[in-house]
């Protein structure tokens, strides 16, 4: 029997790379076969887990809301490899305040990360795969976008965050209608709380019960758990998938 989750041969970018989900999604895409291009602006960190995959994945040190790096490393990563097969949007900042405390450049880093980011990476990797799909290629590309519950539910002190991942949700839908004519997929996951660098606050005494109450499962995820929907998504054996918001929380949005 096939292995329906096998990335094997496959090219897929991952944005945010170095650490946390990104990390975890590059490190179980090359064990499932994949090549992983790592994105990320943290180049030390980007270079170590590159150093640890044994060629497995090439690092682009930059900042994915810059549109120069953007086109410039998914045109070289075309010249190099020939296709790209999948899209990770992973790459997220946090600047956490209350709406009325929260300044522009709090609201505008954040929505330049996580939304722009995206959108230029889905505009730039979606124009291969839209051509893949249109010279006849049975599995042109699969995008997938790391949204949140926070996008679904909102979230308090950080308005900045949950209306970026609220806009996620509405990007992976206007792809999936401009683009599965042509066989490209795009999804989202949602996340609920994650054991990453980014979730250390509310994992903390002062909110930890309260968050853990709300959670059917009764636990945080580990990142490693967390991430194989995301690969399952990039796989063939989500061939049929586009357009969908998939809930990784262990029930936490069915209790907002």
């Amino acid at each position: 029997m096939p292995d329906v989750m096998s990335l094997e041969g496959k090219t897929i970018v991952v944005t945010g790379a170095a650490q946390g989900i990104g990390q975890a999604v590059a490190s179980l895409a090359i064990g499932l076969g994949a090549r992983v291009v790592g994105v990320d602006l943290n180049a030390d960190k980007l270079n170590a887990l590159a150093a640890a995959m044994n060629g497995r994945l090439l690092s682009y040190v930059g900042s994915v809301a810059d549109p120069e790096f953007t086109e410039a490393t998914v045109s070289d990563v075309k010249a190099r490899i020939g296709a790209i097969d999948g899209l990770v949007n992973n790459a997220g900042i946090t600047r956490p305040a209350m709406i009325e405390k929260m300044t522009l450049q709090q609201w505008s880093e954040v929505i330049s990360v996580h939304l722009t980011g995206a959108f230029l990476w889905t505009q730039a990797v979606g124009r291969i795969m839209v051509a893949q799909g249109k010279a006849g290629r049975e599995s042109p590309g699969s995008i997938v976008n790391i949204s949140s519950d926070a996008g679904r539910g909102g979230s308090v002190g950080q308005i900045n965050y949950a209306a970026a991942k609220s806009g996620l949700l509405g990007m992976t839908m206007s792809a999936a209608r401009e683009w599965s004519k042509f066989g490209v997929r795009t999804n989202s996951v949602c996340f609920g709380v994650v054991e990453t660098p980014m979730t250390e606050t509310i994992r903390g005494d002062q909110f930890r019960d309260g968050i853990l109450a709300r959670i059917p499962m009764g636990r945080w995820a580990a990142p490693e758990e967390a991430v194989k929907p995301v690969c399952f998504l990039l796989s063939d054996g989500a061939s049929y998938i586009t357009g969908q918001h998939i809930a990784v929380d262990g029930g936490y949005h069915i209790s907002i």
